[in-house]
């Protein structure tokens, strides 16, 4: 049986102390503190009754209200959390079906929403803003993850279809590169033609398939030096082979314009909507196209060509746009002329001999017809796909490369550090995550990443202690900004504030 004891010391303090008496002597089984007034003697044996309480075999099934009171002459600041934005980021893990994931996944999805970096770094930041520890072994660990990449790509899907209502008639499909930081190549990651003009450095090639609204469905990781043609037919096959009730018109740019690869989409039975090069068309169809638009602004026609039905239009500001490019680059072709500069290298200069070069006149009348005029490759009928419809959906195509950004930008995708397979198509997996989060939030809640970041990361939870009782106190920041944002509507269905 416990008792709670008050004994003066020679300070002149009362000693709060809780003590069991064995025969006919006590033994003192807990210093709870040494109170100097009334209401510290008050504080520490209320502190005294929770230490016999939790130390009791049963419970009290009918417990007294426990008051807690912090003196603030007597408290100290010791610590500073963010947990409402790791919750509120875990509600969207929540939120987009992927609760299943690993923690680790999870977790260093969610740094690299809110604070990108190495993946030591992020085991650090978590466990000052969120008090979550790991072993800085985790790189042993990181290339287990790729077991979840199938289960999060479905649950993509499951998201798009049922929070968005995408209707799955078109996807979008584009390619970037993410390089390393290093100059050691090998299989996978290897120099290639760079869109981030590090040609100098290994890169690797990432296929992305997004929905129309550039929601992410799948992606693959393909070595650095792999042809853009040649990614889309795996991408295209892994997403009908997953989902075969979809019959999706792929749309994608100019990069897959190839008679073959187009050939095999046919084959395969997938219709597209491509980017034209017409700069490679015939001079005969080039003059037809030029005389059937006649320099109308918004005329739209069809034509046939190798790759199919070729819908073009015109367009006046995009005329005055390419008007200005066409002359800078034949006055810096005439000035070459001119000088006969004959190791330069530039547009509408052709080479008559090693030492001679004059202007290409016919390549410069052919780019005359086509100023103001964009092409597009499809392989639908125009009763099926009507000339504007052709057009619109291939203007779509800023959705993914928007989506690209994102993870390049606010996510810090790029530059890789590391080395292994396994390890680099892990960091691949990981931003795939967070950007299926990311793009969750802008579509739901028409705020950017860095927006989101802010309003959330302004939610603090302030720790004081009591320096007598050492009992720790919690306080909120004020909610009022975000209850007043366009996540309010999240924040209510999550119940993460109080009404």
């Amino acid at each position: 049986m416990y008792s709670i004891r008050k004994v003066k010391t020679k300070s002149g303090s009362t000693a709060i102390q809780v003590v069991q008496y064995v025969g006919h002597r006590s033994k003192i089984s807990k210093h709870i503190g040494s109170a100097k007034d009334d209401l510290e003697v008050r504080l520490l044996q209320e502190k005294a009754k929770e230490w016999i309480d939790r130390q009791a075999a049963q419970t009290n099934l009918f417990p007294e209200p426990k008051s807690r009171t912090l003196i603030v002459d007597r408290a100290e600041c010791v610590g500073v959390t963010h947990d409402f934005a790791y919750r509120f980021f875990w509600c969207c893990i929540q939120e987009c079906d992927l609760s299943h994931l690993p923690p680790l996944l999870a977790d260093l999805a969610i740094m690299r929403l809110i604070e990108p970096a190495s993946k030591l770094r992020s085991i650090e930041l978590m466990s000052r803003y969120f008090g979550i520890n790991y072993s800085q072994r985790i790189y042993r660990n990181i290339p287990k993850l790729l077991s979840c990449k199938s289960d999060i790509e479905n649950s993509a899907f499951k998201v798009a279809r049922e929070k968005f209502n995408e209707p799955f008639y078109f996807v979008l499909y584009d390619v970037t590169t993410l390089y390393f930081e290093s100059f050691k190549a090998d299989e996978l990651k290897t120099q290639g033609f760079s869109k981030d003009n590090k040609s100098q450095q290994p890169q690797v090639v990432i296929g992305l398939l997004v929905t129309q609204s550039g929601f992410p469905l799948l992606y693959e990781v393909f070595a650095g030096n792999t042809f853009e043609g040649k990614t889309m037919l795996p991408v295209l096959e892994d997403f009908l082979s997953k989902h075969p009730e979809t019959k999706p018109i792929v749309v994608a740019d100019a990069a897959m314009l190839d008679e073959k690869r187009l050939n095999e989409l046919r084959q395969k039975g997938i219709s597209y909507i491509v980017g034209a090069r017409l700069a490679n068309a015939s001079l005969s169809l080039v003059k037809q196209i030029h005389s059937t638009l006649n320099g109308v602004h918004g005329a739209k026609a069809r034509f046939q060509s190798k790759h199919g039905c070729l819908v073009c239009d015109f367009s006046r500001k995009r005329y005055k746009r390419e008007l200005n490019d066409l002359n800078r680059l034949i006055q810096k072709a005439e000035d070459l002329v001119a000088k006969q500069s004959s190791g330069a290298k530039a547009m509408f200069i052709k080479r008559i001999s090693k030492e001679k070069i004059e202007l290409n006149t016919a390549l410069i009348e052919k780019r005359k017809l086509l100023l103001g005029i964009k092409g597009y490759c499809t392989d639908l009928p125009e009763e099926q796909m009507p000339n504007e419809i052709v057009i619109e959906r291939y203007h779509h195509l800023w959705r993914v490369e928007q989506t690209f950004r994102m993870s390049k930008f606010d996510l810090e995708a790029r530059p890789i550090y590391h080395q292994k397979e396994d390890a680099i198509r892990s960091h691949v997996l990981i931003c795939f995550v967070a950007l299926l989060i990311e793009k969750y939030l802008e579509l739901s809640t028409k705020l950017s990443l860095r927006n989101i970041r802010r309003i959330v990361w302004n939610i603090t939870e302030t720790h004081i202690q009591d320096t007598l009782t050492k009992e720790t106190f919690k306080f909120q920041s004020p909610t009022n900004e975000i209850k007043d944002s366009p996540l309010a509507t999240l924040i209510k269905k999550w119940k993460l504030i109080p009404h």
